[in-house]
């Protein structure tokens, strides 16, 4: 179900289009450098999607192409304890 929209969005998208328009009746050449960009980006996406792809495995893929001939086990390893270098003392190290 699509959402409501607010009417100052409707008001502003209006706003914006007779902007639009009124910029392409009376200065149209104004228009053609944001036209000529927003172009070259939009060429630029569509030969990025249309060029060389490649293949991507999911996990779930390869997990459905692998014989499951036994699941796989963490070996438990025990923690250690790692010495710290404070000192007793409360002496700075250097001074």
């Amino acid at each position: 179900m699509p959402r409501k929209m607010s009417p100052l969005f409707i008001f502003i998208l209006t706003l914006a289009g007779l902007g639009l328009v009124y910029q392409m009746i009376f200065f149209p050449g104004k228009l053609l450098i944001p036209v000529v960009v927003l172009g070259v980006i939009f060429l630029a996406y569509m030969l990025q999607q249309k060029g060389p792809r490649v293949k991507q495995r999911t996990k779930s893929a390869s997990r459905r192409e692998q014989p499951s001939s036994k699941p796989k086990t963490r070996k438990t390893v025990p923690f250690r304890v790692i010495e710290g270098g404070k000192d007793d003392d409360n002496l700075p190290k250097y001074h």
